[in-house]
């Protein structure tokens, strides 16, 4: 697909900000023919250093809070301002995405790129600890790492070059996460499928030089990526 958006972001600064695969562009294709308003209260869940919520604020027009345990909420108010924004328009929260620290029904959505399979995986997480928190009639869109087939069983040796088995059962495959979202009593699943970005995504993360993108490249030189996607899934609170 083209990265109509994604162009402004791809610069060697910007890239330094990237914790994986390029999240930038995943939340562009992940927000293609998206409904949600102009305007809209947005939670960034898993933020990391903030990139993708200068993206959904500056390119969408979205109100972001920026919602993510492991970074300085001081740092990334720094970047933001520099990237031109204000709190009115982002506001940065250290928060654990199983005790989100805000108001229910607050947020019109929530986005969540390259984090939801690190917290989401129990089946009762949407209902008991995301939705309550997304307006009716709101959504939740998810962009995460997988797998075209879940092979946990008999592990290719060109993914353990870079991964333990532990890390790798953070990735599962479409029809796995299309189950665990079934389970959601609160929430219409609108879609769950595998997006068309991995590759390229992939490759921006290579060309980074910290030290994890350097040990990703042990298992993606080797072709492990031919085992690897990336898959959105789409929900509607009812």
């Amino acid at each position: 697909m083209e990265y109509i958006r994604s162009r402004k972001y791809d610069t060697p600064v910007l890239h330094e900000k990237i914790m994986g695969p390029n999240p930038v562009k995943l939340t562009e294709e992940l927000l293609l023919n998206h409904n949600i308003p102009p305007g809209s209260i947005i939670c960034d869940l898993g933020s990391g250093q903030g990139l993708t919520s200068v993206f959904l604020a500056k390119e969408y027009g979205f109100k972001v809070y920026a919602a993510d345990l492991w970074s300085d909420p001081e740092e990334n108010m720094l970047f933001f301002t520099k990237m031109g924004l204000t709190k009115d328009q982002i506001i940065p929260v250290k928060a654990d995405a199983s005790h989100l620290p805000f108001r229910k029904e607050f947020f019109d959505a929530v986005v969540s790129v390259d984090s939801y399979n690190y917290f989401g995986r129990d089946p009762r997480y949407l209902d008991d600890k995301l939705l309550p928190f997304v307006k009716r009639g709101g959504y939740v869109y998810i962009a995460i790492p997988g797998m075209k087939k879940d092979c946990h069983r008999h592990l290719p040796q060109e993914l353990l070059l870079s991964w333990t088995p532990e890390q790798l059962d953070y990735m599962h495959d479409a029809k796995y996460w299309a189950k665990i979202v079934s389970f959601c009593r609160d929430a219409r699943v609108l879609a769950v499928k595998e997006m068309e970005s991995s590759e390229e995504v992939w490759a921006d993360w290579l060309r980074q030089e910290n030290q994890y993108a350097v040990g990703d490249r042990k298992a993606m030189d080797a072709g492990g990526g031919r085992y690897l996607n990336f898959i959105s899934i789409i929900l509607r609170k009812k």
